[in-house]
């Protein structure tokens, strides 16, 4: 898939809250092993106040960043906390987690983004499991007009503090100087994009605005900023190449266990 340029679209999701969605729409439905992309940006607190009450995942991860704002993480795991800027949460639902995502403040910016990451069929029912990220633990690599931040995966030498050993992703946020350039390699089979949040950037004829994504597969992707800069998500992994059966909150790899998933959900068996 040579790359291609994607605007994302406006949703609403949990119990109100306004949402930009770019993976999961018409336009892309998925980017193999990535099955959403959505990001939230407003001031307004109706935007967002609502936050997203107790709803359950299963067969796949959820990793969330935030730019700003705080909100706070409760799950059937026993897991709570509070991630604010530059914190990221990653939570392997697995066989089941039931979970909500509320806003810890009453007004000011609250801006982030989550990702779902599909898990393989051997893995859809394995254990769950979460994990916290503070932005003072997640290492940050300067070259060439460019900070980048390793929050999953590596950069050559440098490991951030969550892997994932299945897809291999690798998610860095990126900050691009005036006119610098960062490339991705997706060659070897991988799917991959940048999400831009601020600014602008370039790749040939391409070129994405804030809310819009470049994402290729097997090819390489040069991301080239405008004058005032940019910055974005740089994301890649590689395809689990199953089917991709999608029921809301649960991605199963077939019907009967998509209607199995529904079925313990709806009696409480979800997360036993």
């Amino acid at each position: 898939m040579q790359p291609r340029l994607f605007t994302s679209q406006q949703a609403t999701e949990g119990a109100g809250v306004r949402i930009r969605r770019v993976i999961g729409t018409s336009a892309l439905r998925h980017l193999d092993p990535f099955l959403m992309l959505d990001y939230f940006d407003t001031e307004r607190p109706d935007d967002y106040l609502a936050g997203f009450p107790s709803h359950p995942h299963r067969g796949f991860v959820t990793l969330t960043y935030m730019i700003d704002g705080r909100m706070e993480h409760q799950d059937s795991m026993g897991h709570t906390g509070v991630i604010g800027p530059g914190d990221a949460q990653w939570m392997k639902a697995a066989r089941g987690v039931i979970h909500s995502e509320m806003p810890k403040q009453i007004e000011g910016r609250m801006a982030g983004m989550q990702l779902w990451i599909n898990l393989p069929e051997h893995l859809k029912m394995s254990d769950p499991d979460y994990q916290e990220v503070i932005a003072r633990d997640i290492p940050v690599v300067c070259r060439d007009g460019a900070e980048i931040k390793v929050v999953v995966g590596g950069l050559n030498d440098t490991d951030g503090v969550i892997r994932d050993t299945v897809t291999k992703v690798d998610y860095y946020e990126v900050r691009l100087d005036a006119d610098a350039s960062f490339e991705w390699d997706l060659e070897d089979g991988r799917s991959g994009f940048v999400f831009v949040f601020q600014g602008d950037v370039t790749h040939d004829d391409l070129t994405a605005h804030r809310g819009d994504m470049l994402a290729g597969k097997n090819t390489v992707l040069r991301s080239s900023a405008g004058e005032a800069g940019a910055r974005f998500i740089a994301v890649r992994g590689y395809s689990i190449n199953e089917p991709i059966i999608q029921a809301g909150p649960f991605v199963m790899t077939n019907e009967q266990d998509i209607r199995q998933a529904i079925v313990d959900y709806q009696t409480g068996r979800l997360t036993t």
